[in-house]
């Protein structure tokens, strides 16, 4: 059937259209290859709070990263690939597995927790490509997959704090209150979980050396429903002080039940379970007063190498946009692309791991996190950022926010109040 001669003109001409629309990418980028970015977050299952922000900032790097980056004279498209690793370790690895050998991405990005950034970073080590990574202590980064200090990882880098960085804030934090030094060690069964309980570089050797003493139940299996023989071990023992990492679902759960048992410790001080204002809402008053690591606050001094917006302003445009109260992993996922942008734009050649590999290990770049270099590391593949310690306490804006109350191992930011026992 032919078309009447306007129709057929107004099908030619968005025909032509169309096919010019479809090339403008191609002209506006000089027809290079894309970059390819691999990131791998927990965005569902148990470990989602931690991802909580990571598909916010996605969005608002693809906006930044709109017309490219330019790097050895050369203007690259990005296109970001992510992946949900559901909080499950044998899933993040064949999310990565198939990044890398499907998609062909340039460079990985996985973050929070040892259950996505372990199996993550290793698929990447085997395969040869360079990898950068956040939010987990670098020890259960490092030691727990093989690294040796003599012998590191050739593609794989991190930055965080340590367990020596949490420790000296944890006890600062004890040191300022009066207790019978007794440790009531809660330690979920997980990477983390043995990390910190480790006798070699984990909390017993380190408190112990500061006068305090204390008992460790055997590890308990995460989510679970009974922390009675925690608890009735805990009481014999007279803690005054409970510490340790859970998530928070297991958190509550101890909480309430010790409450139920008349169990009140003076201190309760808990990494993971205790970093989220929702997870401190879900426990009601049993979070008040609560004490944990604090990785970042919208008080932190730094801005941003991306945008420089100062912290503040990101948790500000974040609370306007999600309509929830900022959390600290936001800092990092913020962190996470600043080093991976300035990386990509050093690199020179960006589809060649090895010069991104090479300007990954010159990285010398302040974030909204604080300064980001691999130079002063403990060992190669790891750079260290600054840790506080906070407590949960009434809020203004929003029911409950963190106060920092210690900050032994970072002065980057003053302390707001002194630490009050429960």
């Amino acid at each position: 059937m032919k078309l009447p001669s306007a129709n057929r003109r107004l099908v030619l001409q968005g025909a032509a259209a169309s096919a010019a629309a479809l090339s403008l990418p191609q002209l506006a980028f000089g027809q290079e290859r894309p970059i390819k970015l691999g990131f791998v977050s927990p965005l569902t299952g148990p470990y989602a709070l931690f991802g909580e922000t990571d598909q916010y900032m996605v969005e608002k790097v693809r906006k930044l990263l709109a017309s490219g980056i330019t790097t050895g004279g050369k203007t690259y498209p990005v296109e970001v690939l992510v992946r949900d690793s559901q909080s499950n370790p044998n899933k993040a690895a064949e999310l990565a597995g198939n990044l890398i050998l499907k998609d062909k991405v340039q460079l990985m990005l996985p973050s929070c927790t040892s259950e996505t950034i372990n199996p993550v970073a290793d698929q990447c080590e085997l395969n040869g490509v360079p990898c950068l990574s956040t939010v987990q202590p670098w020890q259960s980064y490092f030691f727990s997959r093989g690294g040796k200090p003599e012998k590191p990882f050739e593609w794989t880098y991190h930055f965080f704090w340590g367990l020596e960085d949490i420790i000296a804030g944890f006890v600062g934090m004890w040191n300022s209150v009066q207790t019978n030094k007794k440790i009531g060690f809660l330690f979920e069964r997980s990477t983390d979980g043995e990390a910190w309980g480790s006798k070699e570089f984990g909390f017993p050797p380190a408190v112990t050396k500061e006068g305090y003493t204390f008992v460790t139940p055997p590890y308990f299996q995460p989510l679970s429903s009974d922390f009675s023989a925690q608890i009735a071990e805990f009481k014999r023992a007279g803690v005054e002080i409970v510490a340790g990492i859970a998530l928070p679902q297991d958190l509550k759960t101890f909480l309430a039940q010790a409450r139920q048992q008349g169990f009140r410790p003076k201190v309760v001080t808990v990494g993971k379970g205790l970093l989220f204002p929702s997870a401190v809402e879900a426990m009601g008053d049993l979070g008040l007063g609560t004490s944990t690591e604090v990785w970042w606050t919208p008080t932190f001094p730094f801005k941003s190498s991306l945008t420089g917006e100062t912290s503040q302003k990101i948790a500000a445009d974040y609370e306007a946009a999600a309509k929830k109260q900022w959390t600290q992993p936001l800092g990092y996922s913020h962190a996470l692309w600043e080093v991976a942008i300035d990386v990509l734009k050093r690199s020179g050649k960006p589809h060649d791991p090895v010069a991104i590999r090479d300007a990954i290990r010159a990285t010398d770049l302040t974030t909204v996190v604080g300064p980001v270099n691999w130079k002063k590391g403990p060992v190669a593949n790891i750079g260290k950022t600054p840790v506080l310690g906070g407590q949960w306490v009434k809020g203004s804006k929003f029911k409950y926010d963190l106060s920092i109350v210690d900050n032994t191992t970072a002065k980057v930011v003053p302390v707001a109040s002194k630490l009050k026992m429960l």
